[in-house]
């Protein structure tokens, strides 16, 4: 939870990917809060008061994830927001203002891009849910101790550059900033 916080402030990539682990993880335990309190919030967390903090915002996912049927896939809405603004900010910054840089950088990660999505049967994902589903299912072989290749790691890492780029430019325009929607020459 206080982790979720701190990500949603300073890394939104990272975010979203720790909140698709945190829907996992509460589809894991059932939606069953004493086994989410037992597992995963008391190793993580020291004091009572925090403690209780962490459980109620649990509860808070586990009534939108129920609330919305999401108990066996999909994304809080919350997540969904955020990468409906990156989709927005992916396409300002590749057809209006052609961001050179950020084409160029779309461009080295497109065949990767296109190539997940046919393996991993994602359907019509636009390029930017592709690449945060990617990343997740990087960090889940991780997680699982399974070696990544040096061909997938390359892969992985030209969807993991698009991210940073759109997460600099998303914390740019959240702050005010909109230097990156000037049309380059």
């Amino acid at each position: 939870m206080f982790i979720s916080q701190e990500k949603l402030q300073s890394n939104i990539a990272e975010y979203v990917i720790y909140m698709y682990q945190v829907e996992d993880m509460v589809r894991a335990y059932n939606f069953n809060i004493d086994k989410i309190r037992v597992h995963i919030i008391r190793p993580q967390v020291k004091s009572e008061s925090l403690e209780a903090e962490a459980v109620k915002w649990y509860e808070e996912v586990i009534k939108e994830m129920k609330g919305r049927g999401l108990t066996s896939k999909g994304h809080l809405h919350r997540l969904g927001e955020v990468i409906t603004e990156m989709i927005y900010l992916h396409n300002t910054l590749k057809d209006v203002v052609e961001d050179k840089k950020y084409l160029d950088l779309i461009a080295a990660a497109e065949e990767n891009v296109e190539a997940f999505q046919k393996k991993s049967d994602l359907g019509a994902l636009h390029f930017v849910e592709v690449c945060f589903q990617a990343l997740y299912m990087k960090l889940l072989l991780k997680l699982q101790g399974k070696e990544i290749g040096a061909e997938s790691e390359t892969a992985f890492d030209t969807m993991r550059i698009v991210l940073a780029y759109l997460t600099k430019a998303y914390h740019q325009m959240k702050a005010g900033d909109m230097s990156m929607f000037e049309k380059q020459n």
